[in-house]
């Protein structure tokens, strides 16, 4: 933290926490920005899975000189999302756009699903199951009480899924066109 704090990127005050300033936040999202660049490369160009990116992406992002992130997301021709389905901050970008998890959709609601590369290989591989991958779109057909299961239609097909699983995919919910009167 201390460190951190020499650098200008947090403000520490001991037995009172930490508070990570406009300058630690831009920092931050370069770096899922260089992160996330780099997994796109792993996955298009190297061939690498989806789900094994960015593992290996931890690897080499901190030390990405910004010449060499610069010219590959010219080469991936300036891609949004990582292959996970997040997005691409841009360079100026402070704060990254909130993604909720899908469980927290309402039926009638639209999305395009995220999965997070840390996620369970076997639940990557139910939802592999269900068509359930980074960058298709879902709609939600029904929301079952209590905790209940989602029903989504995925590729022209209703899915069942349930809420601790629709808790550890996210969404960028798409906006409700205005229905005329």
């Amino acid at each position: 933290m201390k460190k951190l704090a020499e650098r200008g990127f947090l403000e520490h005050q001991p037995y009172r926490g930490v508070e990570l300033l406009r300058s630690g936040r831009r920092a931050a999202v370069a770096a899922i920005r260089r992160h996330r660049i780099v997994e796109r490369f792993l996955s298009d160009m190297l061939g690498y899975p989806w789900n094994e990116a960015d593992r290996l992406a931890r690897g080499f992002e901190h030390e990405l000189p910004q010449e060499v992130e610069d010219r590959l997301f010219l080469a991936l021709h300036r891609p949004s999302t990582c292959p996970h389905g997040f997005p691409i901050p841009d360079p100026d970008v402070v704060d990254i756009p909130d993604m909720p998890p899908l469980y927290g959709l309402e039926p009638g609601d639209a999305a395009v699903v995220a999965v997070p590369g840390s996620t369970d290989p076997e639940v990557i591989k139910f939802l592999d199951t269900l068509g359930l991958r980074p960058g298709v779109r879902v709609e939600v057909r029904e929301k079952h009480p209590f905790e209940g299961p989602l029903v989504l239609r995925v590729d022209g097909r209703d899915r069942t899924i349930g809420e601790k699983v629709a808790n550890q995919i996210f969404v960028k919910k798409e906006q409700q066109e205005e229905q005329s009167a």
